[in-house]
């Protein structure tokens, strides 16, 4: 059974046990994705994720990826390449230049689920000090980065790109220090790929992980923007 949902963004989605088993998750369809709706569905395991064309969906999978910050997995390669000073890492200060490049076609995939109406509620976000991203640069020009939303003590990933080797990884290696530094719990990764595993995501059962956001995120977080951070060099210590 998917659930349909009507224009209140106040209206509560079915519970996510209710979610298909086949295509995984699909939890309910319609609805909207103002700031309230938004910020609701992160907070029970729910995010939305659709393609041009087709009405809002919205996901909870089982199992569900996550990354624990502290326990980020760094191989000697990426170790070599984290000591470089070649690059810088900033934060919130590009939002709109990572999400475009988390939007461009990738090369085996033409088309993008990052519709404009996706893009224009993720910088609604933004503006609200909810919304995140990490920078890579090399000299002036953006290399690679990522984005999504923090609640709490939990940092809900959406995308990541890369123009150059490894610049993503960059990315998520900076974010998982800080977080961690700030006292984040975990970073909802969504879904399985071989790439978020070698740097030590696992996939968790769905009740686990709800279970984990009830708690983690009511922590206070960090909320606002995370601009102020300014931009951070390669740490050869902490490699």
């Amino acid at each position: 059974m998917i659930f349909l949902l009507d224009d209140d963004p106040s209206t509560p989605f079915p519970d996510v046990s209710l979610a298909e088993r086949e295509p995984d998750g699909l939890l309910a369809v319609g609805g909207d994705l103002t700031p309230q709706r938004l910020i609701h569905a992160y907070r029970q395991g729910i995010f939305p994720w659709f393609t041009d064309g087709e009405p809002i969906l919205w996901w909870s999978p089982d199992p569900r990826t996550v990354l624990y910050p502290k326990y980020i997995r760094i191989s000697r390669s990426l170790r070599k390449t984290l000591r470089k000073t070649v690059y810088r890492v900033s934060f919130d200060h590009d939002f709109e230049g990572v999400i475009q490049g988390c939007a461009a076609p990738r090369d085996k995939s033409p088309g993008t689920w990052l519709v404009p109406e996706m893009i224009e509620a993720y910088r609604q976000q933004h503006l609200m000090g909810m919304a995140h991203s990490v920078e890579v640069w090399q000299d002036n020009d953006l290399i690679g980065g990522l984005y999504g939303m923090a609640v709490g003590g939990v940092f809900f990933g959406e995308s990541m790109f890369s123009r150059e080797s490894d610049s993503s990884k960059i990315a998520l290696v900076h974010l998982s220090r800080k977080l961690a530094d700030w006292g984040f719990s975990m970073i909802d990764c969504q879904v399985y790929t071989k790439h978020l595993a070698s740097l030590g995501a696992e996939e968790i059962p769905r009740t686990t992980f709800c279970s984990n956001l009830e708690q983690w995120t009511r922590l206070p977080g960090r909320p606002g923007s995370w601009s102020s951070e300014g931009k951070v060099y390669p740490e050869t210590e902490r490699c």
